[in-house]
């Protein structure tokens, strides 16, 4: 999980996703929060613009603009709530409040040039808002508060007919607010990846045997199977398990001791994954030297052809183990269940029937395979 250093996001575009889909209720809780505070400040200070200007048609002006900023930001606020799911609308929402906001102070100040020197304060409040309390790319707030700024002291040089030591000092104070900005924003972004990615390796402690890197047992009964069983269930899918036994284990750590049992356990930990498919498939480490597959998708005959590849692979490649080649086979108990035939009670002791059929295998010789369609 490497975080890119300057625009701060997951250098791997799936990892970033699922750190979006995991921020994404605190995220437009702050937006809620943030827009809301955008449209008070815009129309609370409508009043300055009656005390400094006066009524004539520019304080009408003003206040149509304040107005405007006011209805996207709270049109948006709506439509945030409509559509609370998407990613790819918060971000559209929070640049257009950023937008918006910032042209829309721009404008004022254009409508109030003589008093550059106190817009220039809520100009670095702006940016703090953009860099800071509106979550968004870091490269968007960068984008959208550098223009602001850079329009910002045109217009200052254009309509504020301010001294070149005063229009100077700003354009520096502006640039200085900007940078600090980037630092606090790019320290936030950084510092929220850090905890997602702890949280990560945290959970995938929690859901997988530290030997193997399998899941465990826990996480099988808690949320994987399940899982598997109500997606088979509603489109009507197959699902296949396997459940794998390392023959005669015992005297392997008997004779090679537990380093060599564990050299055994993770190699054909190892030869499960890759011989499934990544991201569809699960291997579960179901105790000792019981593992068990999950097979989306695999019908009986899928399954128990994969058994019969594990089977043969196993017995084939012996396991290196401080320059000594440790043989081991395995038996394997293969149930499938097809849920566009199958009775609503079949799959209920899927796991139970695949040990069944794995004892089978051991009864009747061991380094083989049974199999059964359950209905």
């Amino acid at each position: 999980m490497k975080v890119a250093p300057l625009r701060c996001e997951f250098c791997d575009a799936d990892t970033e996703t699922a750190f979006l889909r995991h921020q994404l209720a605190m995220t437009q809780a702050q937006l809620r929060v943030t827009f809301l505070f955008c449209a008070l400040f815009y129309l609370c200070f409508a009043v300055t613009d009656l005390i400094w200007v006066g009524y004539e048609l520019r304080t009408c002006l003003l206040l149509g603009m304040r107005m405007a900023v006011a209805a996207i930001v709270l049109v948006c606020l709506w439509l945030l709530k409509r559509r609370q799911d998407s990613i790819p609308f918060t971000r559209l929402a929070a640049n257009v409040v950023e937008v918006a906001g910032s042209a829309g102070f721009l404008m004022i100040a254009a409508l109030r040039p003589n008093e550059f020197s106190l817009h220039a304060i809520s100009m670095s409040i702006v940016l703090i808002v953009l860099y800071i309390y509106i979550p968004n790319r870091l490269i968007y707030a960068v984008s959208i508060a550098s223009v602001s700024t850079a329009v910002f002291v045109v217009l200052a040089w254009w309509l504020g007919h301010l001294k070149t030591v005063e229009l100077s000092t700003m354009a520096a104070l502006l640039t200085l607010c900007n940078l600090f900005g980037y630092v606090a924003a790019r320290r936030y972004q950084i510092l929220w990846r850090e905890e997602y990615r702890a949280q990560m390796v945290l959970k995938n402690l929690s859901v997988r045997d530290p030997l193997t890197g399998c899941y465990n047992r826990r996480h099988l009964h808690e949320q994987l199977l399940e899982t598997e069983i109500s997606r088979a269930l509603r489109y009507r899918l197959s699902l296949t398990v396997i459940m794998c036994d390392l023959d005669h284990f015992k005297v392997v750590n008997d004779t090679y001791g537990h380093y060599g049992g564990d050299a055994v356990l993770k190699s054909f930990a190892a030869l499960l994954q890759s011989m499934t498919r990544d991201s569809i498939d699960s291997v579960v480490r179901y105790g000792g030297e019981e593992f068990l597959l999950i097979l989306p998708e695999t019908d009986l005959a899928g399954g128990e052809l994969l058994a019969e590849r594990l089977r043969q692979t196993l017995a084939s490649t012996p396991v290196e183990h401080e320059g000594q080649r440790i043989t081991v086979t395995a038996s394997f108990g293969v149930a499938s269940v097809d849920f566009s035939s199958a009775t609503h009670t079949a799959h209920v002791n899927m796991i139970a029937a695949a040990d069944d059929l794995l004892y089978a295998a051991k009864n009747s010789g061991r380094n083989r395979v049974c199999a059964k369609q359950l209905v």
